[in-house]
């Protein structure tokens, strides 16, 4: 299962740790995905998605059926 939200599309960067010597290595920095259930009240039915906090705050603010709606459009789910 890939590293990315299924709503804002966030997926692994990438960077240097930088210690106080400036030594560089290469690092990743992963999005902060949570799976999670949501009820589709008109469905009736529950969905599971991998999001990121911020598609969270997205489907807190649009609503599941707009998000699911978007996805549907793109052809995630």
């Amino acid at each position: 299962m890939a590293r990315v939200c299924q709503v804002t599309g966030k997926a692994p960067m990438s960077g240097n740790n930088v210690s106080h010597a400036n030594n560089k290595t290469k690092r990743r920095f992963l999005p902060n995905l949570h799976s999670r259930r949501f009820w589709v009240e008109s469905e009736n039915r529950f969905v599971r998605l991998r999001v990121s906090n911020a598609g969270l705050r997205l489907i807190d603010k649009n609503g599941i059926d707009t998000v699911l709606a978007d996805l549907r459009a793109r052809g995630e789910i």
